[in-house]
């Protein structure tokens, strides 16, 4: 893996990981997706994946995430191995995770998405559709992560007639009801408009102030707004790793992915 640069808080104490990769790779074939990549996420950082289409970044979160099993390499998460377990384990140990292409009940209602993941929470696992008032704390738990995403007002509104920007913050507020400690965001922001997308971005920042979160994303604005820390993968590789500022400035990330030249950041 090549340096970026001092990553933030270079010759400080280092904060425990709160997740780790070590060498993890992954191959389909003959083709190498994922190459030993080492990954250090601390407890309350938001940090952005970035890079090229092709660079390996939806498959290193499938494998954070226990969708798929590396080639090689370990990853831990809070300090324990977890490099084979799947999905509903990492789900049940505190990781949540959102995907590329929205995924949502369409025919229930907003609250109806919401309250489902908060009673599969809560241990209601084979009862999805019982009465809400059966269970008034789900019903509150599901009404404040309504607010918290901004779709309050949308509760009886059928998920499928929501605008795009809306759907994807609904998916979000699904991650959220199941109460992860660290949160992956697989391209938040993907096909919105700009007021859309400055929209999603403030929500990152409220959830930044309670969550880990690990994002990949496209929109450079975003980026350089909401990460503290940046990832640079290219190609399976990792070639960079620093804050904004080193990140913009990287002359192997400006020819990598930012056009050769300065990505001067502009309000989203």
């Amino acid at each position: 893996m090549k340096d970026g640069g001092r990553s933030p808080g270079a010759g400080a104490a280092r904060p425990a990981a709160l997740l780790r990769t070590e060498g993890v790779g992954k191959d389909f074939g003959g083709f190498t997706a994922v190459r030993n990549v080492d990954l250090r996420v601390a407890a309350g950082e938001v940090r952005a994946i970035i890079g090229p289409n092709g660079a390996g970044k939806t498959t290193l979160f499938n494998l954070i995430s226990g969708e798929l099993t590396p080639s090689r390499g370990r990853i831990f998460y809070r300090g324990a191995d977890v490099t084979r377990a799947p999905s509903y384990e990492l789900a049940r140990r505190g990781i949540g995770r959102s995907f590329q292409v929205t995924n949502v009940f369409r025919r229930l209602s907003v609250l109806e998405n919401v309250r489902i993941a908060v009673q599969a929470r809560f241990g209601a696992r084979y009862d999805f559709f019982a009465s809400v008032g059966r269970r008034p704390e789900v019903r509150e738990r599901a009404e404040e992560i309504l607010r918290t995403i901004g779709l309050a007002d949308d509760r009886h509104r059928e998920a499928g007639v929501l605008s795009h920007g809306d759907q994807r913050r609904l998916e979000i507020g699904i991650v959220l009801a199941t109460d992860p400690e660290l949160v992956l965001l697989d391209e938040p922001t993907s096909g919105m408009s700009r007021e859309e997308t400055h929209a999603t971005l403030e929500l990152i920042q409220r959830v930044a102030a309670r969550k880990t979160i690990v994002f990949i994303e496209h929109n450079m604005d975003v980026v350089m707004h909401a990460a503290r820390v940046i990832t640079v993968m290219h190609r399976g590789d990792v070639i960079a790793e620093g804050g904004p500022a080193e990140i913009r400035a990287h002359d192997e990330v400006r020819r990598a992915y930012l056009g050769g030249t300065d990505a001067p950041s502009r309000s989203p």
